[in-house]
């Protein structure tokens, strides 16, 4: 059933249509001389570029930012339906910070008179887009459409130039093994030790360069706000991994394990109702055997998937023929198996779990030591995703 709602508010009214199964837009009919800053800054939506940008692109806006005085227009707001017992399992999220910062953000709007009624009273719940999806990880460029701020990626690589939407409507969560507490499989080389969790992220990274690139949506479900994409050969081991958005990751395996899928099965429905063309989940390990085995790159898939085993086929025969360009006759051993592992198996969207070789192998550490190789890496795996039927 659709409920419509309108709330007089100085001189123009909010309106909203809530549908049982769908997401919406909130939306407003503006003031005569409102501009799009003049209007976010209204419901508070003005500090992020995000919400700017996501604004003109659900209105369809070029870049002169003048609206029409009483056409109405969608915020960049979605309304849930609360669940009258948090906001936390309204939207399905283990973050409280953030619960907190969508309460507060109701609660400023209630108090402001931009809500006729507390969302605890009517039952209805407003969510800011930047605080879902942006969370200063991703902010456009004021001076450039076609150039993004991804400040995970580090000072020296954020800037981020889209060359063509061949992967528009695309979503990839890339999900870097272990992290926090756990530093995974573990190699040494010239005294120092490297870690699996560090050389997992560097390419998780650059992979995600490379995807928006192309002007895809990619989140990174783990995440190191202090590391960037870092070219040195050492990559420092440190803790502070955090799982999407802001959790601090358990040591335990299977709550570790849980709570990313939990994240990506949240942002999967989310972006389900906002229209994704196709969504994937991108899993990167490093292998760890005996230190005279060398391993090239293996591909898992669920075992009940068949697009799961087809994009893992894909990504297979890519490297597969990468390496026979560039390393002719060196021959490859990789193969692609179903393995009924538990990230493939609990998360909604199709998977594919990459370890990408033995890191005490010294062969094999010129994949991971030689930033080259890191970034060849991504490009092949990128490449293969850009195959994909």
């Amino acid at each position: 059933m659709k409920i419509r709602i309108q709330i007089f508010v100085a001189l123009f009214f909010v309106s909203f249509a809530l549908i049982a199964d769908d997401l919406e837009h909130l939306s407003v009919k503006v003031k005569q001389g409102d501009g799009v800053y003049s209007l976010l800054r209204r419901y508070n939506l003005n500090t992020s570029n995000c919400n700017i940008e996501y604004f003109k692109d659900i209105n369809g806006l070029n870049n002169d930012l003048s609206l029409i005085s009483d056409k109405s227009y969608k915020l960049p707001v979605f309304i849930y339906k609360y669940d009258g017992t948090s906001i936390r399992s309204t939207i399905e999220i283990n973050d409280w910070s953030l619960a907190k910062k969508i309460q507060t953000y109701n609660e400023s709007l209630y108090s402001n008179g931009l809500r006729s009624k507390d969302y605890r009273e009517d039952n209805i719940l407003w969510v800011p887009y930047d605080l879902l999806y942006c969370d200063g990880s991703y902010i456009i460029d004021s001076e450039s459409k076609k150039t993004i701020s991804y400040p995970l990626f580090g000072y020296k690589h954020e800037k981020v130039e889209i060359k063509d939407s061949k992967l528009k409507g695309n979503v990839y969560y890339i999900v870097a093994g272990h992290g926090g507490p756990d530093p995974g499989a573990i190699g040494k080389y010239d005294g120092h030790k490297l870690c699996e969790d560090e050389y997992a992220y560097d390419i998780a990274l650059r992979m995600a360069k490379n995807l928006l690139e192309h002007n895809a949506t990619v989140i990174m479900i783990i995440q190191d706000k202090n590391d960037g994409i870092r070219d040195e050969a050492i990559l420092k081991p440190d803790k502070d991994e955090v799982c999407y958005k802001n959790q601090k990751i358990p040591l335990n395996q299977i709550a570790r394990l849980d709570q990313r899928c939990i994240a990506v099965n949240s942002l999967y429905k989310t972006q389900k109702k906002k229209g994704a063309k196709k969504q994937r989940v991108i899993i990167l390990h490093v292998d760890s055997r005996s230190s005279s085995q060398r391993v090239d790159m293996f591909f898992y898939h669920n075992p009940k998937s068949k697009t799961g085993k087809s994009l893992a086929t894909t990504l297979k025969n890519t490297v597969e023929e990468k390496y026979n360009t560039h390393q002719k006759n060196r021959g490859y051993s990789g193969t692609v198996k179903a393995r009924n592992l538990h990230l493939l198996r609990e998360t909604h969207p199709v998977a594919v779990f990459i370890e990408l070789g033995n890191i005490r192998n010294s062969k094999d550490q010129k994949r991971f030591l030689i930033q080259d190789n890191r970034q060849a890496v991504a490009n092949w795996l990128v490449e293969g995703l850009m195959r994909e039927k």
